[in-house]
């Protein structure tokens, strides 16, 4: 077996702990066991493997991204497996740990300034500039540029794979909840899930001051749960997949992200512990038992503040 067969096929874990007292179960996909320590690298996968397919890409090209660090690991494992060089162009507000461990899958490494975030707290604005600076360097260097905002093969990762898995799991699911960043996982699962069962209740998560899906505007694009929530609507976005919005705090987040790791014995990062702070919230408000399915979507060993020690 080499290592992309270990991508997908992540356990569906039962979260007794966070679900005692709530009138239904929360199950969590550990996404955060995969190679790369996260969901992209699903979709990373999928994006080398069409772009091959479509005669985008060839062994010995160079592949180019932007990221905030997720992407950027999956991208750099795959590619490397493939024999094609990767460029990671990522915003310094993301966290050094992201760094660490492009380099050690060895991406070469373009940082960029940030706009109008700050260190852990990356905006729409600060994607943007370095989504741009990703796609000049690509078309300067023939390279193969993934794009991965308006990439549909980050959706079909999650229709053909993850959406299927869950389902194999756990067939009676009553509801998904997941955040969103480029959107790929919550539209691939979602899809999915409905077309199986059109009762399947699926919900976006986004920060309370952050909830432009929700709100249409944006209070502040600051807050700690990266990778997501970028303050922009992803170009891909279908509004009729979306059953309700939960939002959350970044206190919350980070009480909730302890919690998963001191109670739960699960060492995840700011986004599964929104994921999961919202599962909990949509079940106290509900009046029957439900079973529940969110994503743990990166590992702890990502971040490098001092918060999740």
């Amino acid at each position: 077996m080499g290592t992309l067969n270990l991508i997908h096929n992540t356990p569906l874990i039962f979260l007794d702990k966070i679900s005692a007292g709530l009138p239904g179960k929360i199950y969590a996909k550990a996404e955060h066991l995969l190679p790369g320590g996260s969901i992209k690298d699903r979709a990373a996968y999928q994006i080398i493997l069409d772009a091959y397919q479509n005669g985008n890409l060839i062994k010995g090209q160079t592949v180019v991204e932007m990221t905030s660090g997720n992407m950027g690991a999956g991208l750099a494992l795959v590619c490397k497996q493939f024999g094609n060089p990767f460029i990671a162009v990522m915003s310094e507000g993301n966290s050094l740990a992201r760094r660490k461990i492009l380099n050690a899958f060895g991406a070469e490494i373009i940082i960029t300034k940030q706009v109008d975030g700050s260190p852990g707290m990356v905006t729409g604005a600060d994607i943007a500039y370095a989504a741009d600076l990703a796609k000049d360097m690509a078309q300067n260097r023939n390279a193969f540029y993934v794009d991965q905002f308006n990439n549909p093969s980050s959706i079909k990762a999650h229709f053909h794979h993850t959406g299927p898995e869950i389902v194999k799991n756990l067939p009676e699911i009553d509801g998904f909840i997941a955040s969103v960043g480029s959107g790929g996982t919550f539209i691939g699962v979602s899809k999915y899930l409905k077309s199986v069962n059109s009762n399947i209740q699926c919900m976006v998560v986004e920060p309370q001051n952050a909830a432009i899906l929700k709100t249409g505007k944006v209070k502040d694009p600051r807050h700690v749960i990266q990778g997501t929530a970028y303050g922009l609507i992803p170009p891909h976005w279908d509004e009729t997949l979306v059953d309700d919005f939960i939002t959350v705090t970044d206190q919350e987040v980070l009480e909730m992200t302890r919690k998963l790791s001191e109670e739960q014995g699960l060492y995840v990062g700011y986004s599964a512990g929104a994921n999961v702070l919202a599962a909990q919230k949509y079940l106290m408000a509900q009046d029957r038992a439900l079973n529940i399915v969110t994503i743990l979507c990166d590992s702890g060993y990502k971040y490098d503040d001092a918060i999740l020690v």
